[in-house]
């Protein structure tokens, strides 16, 4: 079984920083696919971030050149880095884990609240 602890959320005014942290643990395949959805109150969960075991990352055009996810291999760890924060990226954010053995696996954190005041 995999699990995602997430943590780092919080309240913050709009063009701070926050970083978020997210650890996997479990039987994890080396080769796999880190990232970070969000979700806002009403809306759908969208894709914020994701990056891969190899280092090629992708952005979401809402959050290019404002956040930056990295990743410790070793650790089967990933961050956020958040700068610039607007409002609209009030949202609770989880952290996910993709990766294939014979077949697809998908695993979610818990979520943290990541909070934008104008």
């Amino acid at each position: 079984q995999v699990q995602l602890v997430e943590s780092g959320g919080g309240l913050v005014q709009a063009g701070g920083s926050l970083r978020l942290s997210c650890a996997a643990s479990g039987s994890i395949v080396s080769v796999n696919t880190m990232g970070w959805y969000r979700q806002a109150p009403g809306k759908q969960r969208e894709l914020v971030t994701t990056i891969t075991n190899g280092g090629s990352t992708y952005y979401a055009d809402s959050v290019k050149g404002r956040f930056t996810i990295s990743r410790d291999n070793a650790k089967n760890t990933v961050s956020l880095q958040m700068s610039s924060l607007k409002s609209e990226d009030t949202a609770v954010y989880y952290c996910n884990l993709k990766f294939w053995r014979l077949r697809n696996y998908d695993y979610w954190g818990q979520g943290t609240q990541v909070t934008v005041s104008s």
